[in-house]
């Protein structure tokens, strides 16, 4: 694929094909869509409004909108020899200044609005300096931590289509669009939310790479709008072609459910958490806190050996050994504090030469881009508590796409410690962890994560995602209730447990695999 120009990048400029606009306006006319007005904003050179032009013979009014001169004079040109030239306006302005209420108000129902909306992040547009974005507003309502982390980022035509949404809303329309899957799921969400008028609604996967040259998940969307209906099921098709859904997704007890069937099946094990799920320690200086051993000294991501002690050094797995068959550590993190905000100077008191270490890195450390490490002690981590320190962990990768959970035990005595990719519930007994496990991987347990997850998404097992379960109702089902109980009555007869750095009993297995 050829490389793309800046303006190109920055406008998100995917044209659609013709044989998948003619594909696409079939499958309208399959479903028995009708429109009397049409409207394709971000038209480009075109393609979907000239198929719809052809393909729907009840139009009376057609709108193309686009930003650009040069494909609005070549929609112009190809307008002169067809035969609704007159039905069709065209207009030449930013999508983002436009008066989208007056144009829609005025507009014949049944209304089809047809399109291709730019596959770029507001991110990707502010790195480039560009400005092809939205005026910067909290549309989806994030807050604090979320917003830090970087969930305020968003995809343009997220925010495009939100307002196609809510124009909308209660009228006689239909909205096909072209988008990132994950862009569809949102938009089901917003309507969910905002109590959008949709009728039913429908996904059908398209072949990015194929029609577009990228390497992402894409589908067609289809939106019904009908006066007071709010029907928030969707259909997923394989394909543009398909016949039959191959599951129906849709919003049961608030959430978005990616297997509605599935769902219903094990919803009962929704509730509470029982085991409170923790994230790995985020450093975001890998090439200097995870450091590989040879002999007695240290090797870091620099290829540089260090002499340092082991005081602040934990055995570390990272996700992608977690998702191995078998998690063997291979590498050590160094572990600067113990709690969120701890202090890190005793450091250089307790372990002179890893002082020396970071001090000798410190520029790595003072170029990290996060927000979080902001006004911290030197060298903090973050996602550090107690819990990090746990002897027994039953994990999970967050990247890879499959429940499979792994009971880890100490290694040479102590703990192992995580990235920020795994996520684990904390275990202070081999006897504990090995049934958590179980419960775990279980097929109840396995089929309720399965019906929440949508294996698309860059992180399909969140930790929003695993806190959703009750391990004491799977325990029940599996008739292991008594034995988890057990487990939960000792640990509240249990001081509260406080970080140490002593030594850990050595267990004979390191770690189980449990499937």
């Amino acid at each position: 694929m050829a490389h793309k120009t800046f303006e190109e990048i920055e406008f998100g400029d995917f044209q659609t094909p013709r044989i998948l606009a003619r594909q696409v306006c079939e499958l309208l006319k399959d479903l028995e869509v009708a429109p009397t007005s049409i409207i394709e904003p971000n038209c480009g050179q075109g393609n979907l409004l000239f198929e719809a032009l052809d393909i729907f013979p009840n139009v009376k009014q057609a709108i193309g909108l686009d930003v650009s001169s040069l494909y609005i004079t070549a929609v112009k040109s190809q307008l002169r020899s067809h035969p609704d030239e007159g039905k069709v306006t065209l207009i030449e302005e930013d999508f983002f200044k436009t008066n989208w209420p007056e144009i829609i108000r005025d507009l014949c129902e049944p209304i089809l609005i047809i399109g291709n909306p730019p596959w770029v992040t507001n991110a990707q547009v502010t790195v480039l300096n560009g400005l092809n974005v939205p005026v910067k507003s909290n549309f989806q309502s994030h807050s604090g931590l979320d917003a830090k982390m970087g969930k305020s980022n968003f995809d343009i035509s997220e925010w495009m289509l939100i307002q196609f949404l809510g124009l909308l809303n209660n009228r006689t329309a239909k909205m096909a669009m072209l988008c990132k899957t994950a862009v569809a799921r949102k938009l089901l969400r917003h309507a969910y939310k905002n109590n959008i008028s949709l009728s039913h609604s429908s996904i059908y996967r398209i072949d990015a790479a194929k029609h577009f040259g990228a390497m992402v998940d894409a589908c067609l969307f289809i939106c019904h709008f009908e006066r007071g209906i709010c029907q928030y099921d969707c259909s997923v098709y394989e394909t543009i072609h398909a016949s039959a859904p191959e599951r129906v997704i849709g919003y049961r007890d608030e959430v978005l459910v990616s297997k509605v069937s599935l769902y219903e099946k094990w919803k009962h094990l929704k509730g509470n958490e029982i085991y409170k799920w923790r994230s790995g320690i985020k450093h975001d200086c890998s090439k200097i806190m995870e450091l590989t051993k040879e002999g007695e000294r240290y090797r870091n991501g620099l290829g540089h050996l260090a002499d340092i002690e082991d005081t602040f050094l934990y055995p570390m797995l990272k996700t992608s050994e977690v998702a191995k068959p078998v998690a063997n550590p291979t590498r050590y993190m160094i572990v600067t504090q113990q709690t969120v905000g701890g202090d890190t100077s005793t450091i250089k008191e307790v372990a002179p030469m890893t002082w020396a270490y970071l001090e000798t890195h410190s520029d790595l450390f003072d170029k990290r881009g996060s927000v979080i490490y902001k006004n911290r002690p030197r060298f903090s981590v973050f996602g550090i508590g107690d819990y990090s320190f746990s002897p027994w962990k039953v994990a999970i990768s967050g990247f890879y796409k499959r429940f499979q959970f792994k009971v880890i035990g100490p290694v040479e005595g102590k703990s192992v410690v995580l990235d920020d990719s795994s996520y684990f519930v904390p275990c202070y007994s081999e006897e504990e962890a090995v049934l958590v496990g179980i419960l775990l991987n279980s097929v109840p347990a396995k089929e309720f994560f399965d019906s929440l997850t949508f294996w698309d998404s860059k992180r399909p097992i969140t930790i929003d995602l695993l806190r959703k379960i009750d391990l004491l109702k799977v325990a029940r089902e599996l008739n292991l209730d008594m034995e988890l109980q057990k487990v939960l009555d000792a640990k509240l007869k249990e001081p509260k447990r406080t970080r140490t750095r002593k030594a850990l009993p050595q267990s004979e297995n390191l770690e189980l695999l449990l499937i």
